[in-house]
């Protein structure tokens, strides 16, 4: 049987691990249109994190997407230090943050230039500090009211928990921190009222896993009855309940909510072992089953969020890929260059602004196009396995 200490051994190898796989997969992506954006037109947050590093390492695909990883290590520690007293044992705790950093939908804004994973590392920092101290940080409270639109729903939730342990000032705070909130970015009601109850619960399950995220919403729900509904608790459960309350009516930006819920991985697994070892070991094969085949699927998850570019040879259409937005632009550019081609005049703008930032710019030497021409001087081709996914057209000017 492993001795205590040597879980913290086995959480390091396994974190270290996690951030090299995400490094060396953060170098296969090309960047966005959305991205793009934050780097050449946006003044946001995001905006201006992702161009103080490209200041520092250059403009290049680790530098656009560095500070997110940092992030997310940032929030893995910070969760490895709340869950310290919160287990009874090691090994609950080590299963608590080996998924917490294995969720699929974490581990995707650890790559993505979006602000889901910053709402994580001030989210957990927050709670972090209340877990330490027994006090609320007001002025972070109110920092978090300047860096997201997404942290209303925060003050949302802290409003509740004040009222459940009847805390007035938090009351007081929380209720005019939320309105400052709605004042200064606004609630959007606008578009005719479509159902996307069905989808949001959908991208939860991706974001979890589909078995995974079944199991948590039994989890918060057997809580709301029987358990401890801590502050934890009451963050997820106000962020979930408002994603399907506004889900009826239109479709929501689930990195809004997202980081809310996942924080709240160590109240699944808690509960989890507790059902377990209340039972006898001759009743408790059923639930190994369930385990096996939550954690096979979530396996399965991981690597399709990680490694996903197989997933091409079996569609007919590339566009379908769920990552098709992140892929190919660095390989064109790459393309481009060996053609000694630099400057280019485009019909798709979006397109143009991607490959701004690997060098190529807009000029009247070559016209670009993706759609099929009936004739044309070079036609480039991003192949994978002999497969042929992205082409563009070029005409001599």
């Amino acid at each position: 049987m492993i001795k205590e200490h040597y879980y913290k051994y086995l959480f390091y190898i396994i974190f270290i691990l996690v951030i090299s796989i995400l490094l060396f997969v953060s170098n296969t992506l090309s960047i966005s249109y959305k991205e793009a954006l934050n780097v050449f037109i946006n003044q946001s947050m995001l905006s201006y994190i992702t161009k103080s590093s490209i200041y520092f390492f250059g403009q290049n695909d680790f530098a656009l997407r560095f500070p997110f990883i940092a992030f997310y290590i940032l929030s893995v520690i910070l969760m490895f230090l709340i869950t310290k007293n919160y287990f009874k044992y090691e090994f609950d705790r080590l299963i608590s943050i080996v998924l917490f950093m294995s969720l699929p939908g974490l581990l995707s804004a650890a790559l993505l230039v979006n602000s889901a994973v910053v709402v994580t590392f001030c989210t957990l920092l927050y709670i972090f500090y209340y877990q330490k101290t027994n006090k609320h940080c007001y002025i972070l409270l109110v920092l978090f009211l300047f860096v997201d639109n997404s942290f209303a729903i925060l003050f949302f939730a802290l409003f509740f928990y004040a009222r459940y342990s009847k805390d007035k000032t938090l009351l007081i705070v929380s209720f005019l921190l939320f309105i400052l909130s709605m004042y200064i970015y606004g609630f959007d009601t606008g578009g005719k009222p479509r159902g996307f109850f069905l989808n949001i619960f959908a991208i939860y399950a991706s974001i979890f896993s589909p078995l995974l995220f079944i199991y948590f919403f039994y989890s918060m729900y057997k809580i709301g009855l029987k358990g401890e509904k801590n502050l934890t608790w009451h963050i997820c459960m106000s962020a979930l309940f408002l994603s399907f309350l506004f889900s009826f009516r239109q479709y929501i930006p689930i990195e809004d909510y997202a980081p809310y819920i996942i924080i709240a991985i160590p109240l699944m697994v808690k509960l989890f072992f507790h059902t377990l070892r209340i039972r006898l070991p001759q009743f408790r094969l059923r639930h190994y089953v369930i385990t096996f085949f939550v954690l096979l699927v979530l396996m399965v998850n991981i690597f399709l969020t990680l490694f996903n570019k197989p997933i091409y040879l079996i569609l007919d259409n590339p566009k379908k890929h769920f990552a098709f937005q992140y892929h190919f632009i660095k390989e064109l550019a790459s393309l481009l260059k060996k053609n000694n081609i630099n400057n280019i005049e485009f019909k798709d703008k979006n397109l143009a602004l991607r490959l701004k930032f690997y060098g190529i710019n807009e000029g009247t030497k070559y016209l670009l196009s993706k759609k099929e021409l009936a004739s044309f001087d070079k036609k480039l081709v991003i192949s994978y396995h002999k497969k042929d996914l992205f082409t563009v057209y070029l005409i001599k000017q």
